[in-house]
């Protein structure tokens, strides 16, 4: 064996991970490679959740949100909302927000810059997720916000008697709720939800709701007044509330 081979350093796992990482950063960067987001989601994501420890991910993030490129700026934001309410919720990693306290207020002045410069329809909604997961204060956004995404929730009745199935409908097909599979059967029983007048709204509710009338996303803050209203089981006929239910399914 040559002295340059016996004194050659042999590289630790770590660095090899930071290498890896490094390249899926530069790649999102660019914003013209849409494959290194999904594979820098998957190099995060382990033991079930995803990893926000490493010192390169929050900085990176935030160049790219302070970026100019509004589909890059995006897909970090939205990253990196998901990954600090993944660090809450885990023993370890649960001072990692207030760690990186700098970082996370950056990130949501650019995710609330985005939110009032965003028309289209769901990259605003995923915009308010975002600046949810930022703050910090539930850890519920994404199953909220995706359901005015989708324009449905799969709910479970809270009658403990019950328990059926209950999807409410809050879009373009209308806002009901039915224990069916309305898509594939043309006589579903359907009942029709219980909007919350907007005057009626407070906190969250009225907040998001506010928001989105300011940005103008009128369609959004309609369906947000059904979301945080009522909808009532075709099984047992008990009504609930849906962003209610929305919390119970996320517990």
């Amino acid at each position: 064996m040559s002295e340059m081979t016996r004194s050659s350093p042999v590289p630790h796992a770590d660095d090899a991970d930071s290498g890896r990482l490094t390249t899926l950063l530069d790649r999102a960067a660019t914003g013209r490679d849409g494959q290194a987001w999904s594979d820098l989601w998957t190099e995060l994501y382990h033991n079930g959740s995803l990893e926000v420890s490493h010192p390169l991910v929050l900085p990176a993030l935030m160049d790219m949100a302070e970026g100019d490129d509004a589909d890059t700026a995006a897909a970090a934001l939205h990253l990196a909302g998901a990954l600090l309410v993944q660090a809450d919720q885990r023993y370890e990693t649960r001072k990692l927000r207030d760690q990186h306290a700098p970082e996370v207020a950056r990130l949501l002045a650019a995710s609330n810059r985005w939110r009032q410069a965003t028309a289209d329809r769901n990259d605003y909604c995923h915009l308010l997720e975002t600046v949810l997961n930022l703050e910090g204060d539930i850890h519920w956004a994404e199953d909220l916000i995706w359901g005015i995404v989708s324009e449905e929730y799969e709910l479970d009745c809270p009658d403990p008697d019950c328990c059926a199935v209950v999807w409410v409908i809050v879009g373009e097909r209308g806002f009901f709720s039915t224990s069916e599979d309305y898509a594939l059967s043309e006589d579903a029983e359907t009942l029709p939800l219980h909007t919350a007048a907007p005057r009626t709204l407070d906190g969250l509710g009225r907040r998001l709701y506010e928001l989105a009338l300011a940005d103008g996303h009128e369609d959004v803050a309609h369906a947000l007044t059904y979301a945080f209203g009522e909808a009532t089981c075709p099984q047992c006929e008990r009504r609930f509330s849906v962003v209610g239910q929305v919390v119970a399914r996320s517990s």
